[in-house]
């Protein structure tokens, strides 16, 4: 029953994330009225709109970008797949030793 309840996350495209933030921007209204508008969360439609800020050049310092994000997931991504590969060769390259011997 428990699962039941539980809502499934959804997934929107960037153009619908840039329209939602846009219609915050100018309509005048606050972000929860345009979240029930669209029926989303609060909170899903303010972290859209601070992201579009950063991306704009207009938030915090320190934040980062979409494409800075994407990227730093790429290369945390290739860092792991790095990291698997050396602990393989490591291991090869001991096997190899012991069979030497």
């Amino acid at each position: 029953m428990e699962q039941d309840r539980k809502r499934k996350r959804r997934s929107f495209t960037a153009e619908y994330k840039a329209e939602a933030v846009r219609l915050v921007e100018q309509s005048g209204k606050s972000i929860g009225v345009i979240a029930r508008e669209l029926g989303l969360g609060a909170t899903a439609l303010r972290r859209w709109v601070e992201q579009a800020e950063v991306d704009a050049g207009r938030g915090l310092p320190g934040k980062l970008t979409s494409s800075e994000r994407e990227e730093l997931a790429q290369l945390r991504r290739e860092n792991k797949r790095l990291r698997m590969e050396r602990e393989i060769l490591k291991k090869a390259t001991a096997f190899f030793a012991r069979e030497s011997e």
